[in-house]
């Protein structure tokens, strides 16, 4: 379990967290991957930083499976050569290290990622240490480090785009923690190859807006250097992480730790508030003119309450009774419950502002129709 899990911080979470799955619903990776799909329509950038860093757990399984051959197939280790081999190996890290921006990344992280590329440079090429059997024959869905960037939580729904290194195991299992596969350097060259072709080459099915001395250094390490190491994506990582930073994640930070409601959902209430409204004000003027009775004008409550509710939740985008009950819309008509305690404080706040803000108008408004002195015409 991750340290922010334990304890809660008293603070909204950062993308770099986010990106990490440090964050409890509504503002996950998975809800951050269903923003970016439906609503800011460039889940594209998501998918690419994902992949990178699938491609980085890769390179870093591969090495994990050379240390525990290491010893076998280099029995001398007085070499010069197998003892840079073995030094580097023993300072790689570990396969679930978290994989950021390198601003956001310690010294000791950066050197772990640097000793990484550095150790798949010097073996580019090399297979003596590749193990027998090869991820490429798995199934398309199993996944080499068992780390899944969205669980299957909220009703089993999935993104229907996954990217072809962001599908799950039909079971969740971790095949290379039992044996299932081991990864070849085939493999990460494939991995790299793929993010090449999927998001950065002009015209690419899923082309990702890089600048042309970004996309132009990683074609060349790829396609002329002959490289597949991480560090090749790095400016291109970084880039889109500050693109996502600076532009997607605060209107999500807004739309999910300030309201609990989808655009579908908004528009909808939009809809019924406006038509409750114009019921209620007919209704209203109708009872006025034939001079009924109060007690008969009083159920003019019934849709001027709902009037003034759909459009409070509309125009604040927080349907206060859902997050009093501690719920938040993921998609239209779809909830999961607000699990991170700072967020579900926020909402509760909010909702209660909302209540307040309702019960004011609409006691205004019920008063006005219901003692305003009738006049048959």
């Amino acid at each position: 379990m991750n340290p922010s899990y334990e304890t809660p911080r008293n603070r909204l979470p950062s993308l770099y967290e986010v990106l990490n799955r440090d964050a409890k619903p509504p503002v996950d990776l998975f809800s951050f991957y269903i923003y970016m799909r439906d609503q800011q329509r460039s889940v594209d950038y998501l998918d690419f930083w994902l992949d990178v860093s699938q491609h980085t757990s890769l390179c870093r399984h591969y090495v994990r499976e050379l240390r525990r051959s290491i010893l076998v197939e280099t029995p001398d280790l007085e070499k010069p050569a197998s003892k840079r081999s073995s030094y580097i190996l023993d300072h790689m890290g570990d396969v679930n290290d978290p994989a950021g921006p390198s601003g956001e990344l310690s010294n000791e992280e950066k050197i772990k990622d640097q000793n990484l590329s550095a150790y798949l440079r010097q073996d580019n090429g090399n297979s003596n240490h590749s193990p027998q059997s090869s991820l490429g024959s798995q199934p398309s869905g199993m996944r080499p480090s068992g780390d899944r960037p969205f669980q299957t939580y909220h009703g089993g729904e999935r993104p229907p785009r996954p990217s072809f290194m962001s599908r799950n195991s039909p079971t969740g299992t971790d095949s290379s923690s039992q044996g299932g596969g081991v990864v070849a350097r085939a493999d990460i060259r494939a991995s790299a190859e793929k993010i090449l072709y999927t998001y950065i080459l002009p015209g690419s099915e899923r082309e990702v807006i890089l600048p042309h001395g970004i996309v132009q250094a990683i074609i060349t390490a790829i396609e002329e250097e002959g490289r597949d190491d991480p560090e090749v994506f790095d400016e291109a990582k970084d880039y889109t992480f500050q693109a996502m930073e600076g532009d997607a994640f605060p209107g999500f930070l807004r739309s999910k730790a300030l309201g609990n409601l989808v655009p579908p959902s908004l528009f909808l209430r939009l809809v019924v508030g406006l038509i409750c409204m114009f019921g209620g004000f007919w209704a209203g003027f109708v009872l006025i003119f034939l001079d009924k009775p109060k007690h008969i004008r009083a159920w003019v409550i019934l849709p001027f309450t709902l009037g003034v509710y759909a459009l409070a939740s509309h125009q604040y985008s927080i349907d206060p009774i859902l997050a009093l009950a501690g719920f938040s819309e993921y998609t239209f008509v779809n909830f999961s419950r607000v699990t991170e305690p700072y967020v579900r404080k926020l909402l509760t706040r909010r909702a209660l502002m909302v209540l307040f803000v309702t019960i004011a108008v609409g006691v205004c408004v019920i008063i006005l129709f219901i003692f305003v002195p009738g006049r048959r015409l």
